[in-house]
């Protein structure tokens, strides 16, 4: 259902009763939309559980195992002197 400002300004209870028993209005200045007025979805608590699920879903995601990483197969030794990444991003950070 369209109405005017003009109109809903006048009657907005009954038109907010319309929209509370699931009608959409939608607001027009001059001929023109520019607004719509909706019913309110009733919303769910989602929980950590729904979280994972639709994680789970996604095709990139990988479920992890629950243990600890095992970091690299052949890590990099730094040598006495030189400076690891983290030394140089704190440098940077100043």
């Amino acid at each position: 259902m369209e109405v005017s400002v003009r109109e809903l300004k006048a009657r907005l209870s009954a038109y907010l009763r319309r929209v509370q028993h699931g009608e959409e209005v939608v607001v027009t200045n001059r001929g023109m939309p520019i607004g719509r007025i909706v019913p309110v979805t009733p919303e769910r608590e989602v929980t950590e559980a729904d979280t994972v699920r639709a994680l789970r879903r996604l095709p990139w995601i990988r479920a992890g195992s629950g243990g600890r990483p095992l970091g690299a197969a052949d890590p990099l030794r730094v040598l006495p002197g030189e400076k690891t990444l983290s030394d140089i991003v704190l440098e940077e950070r100043g």
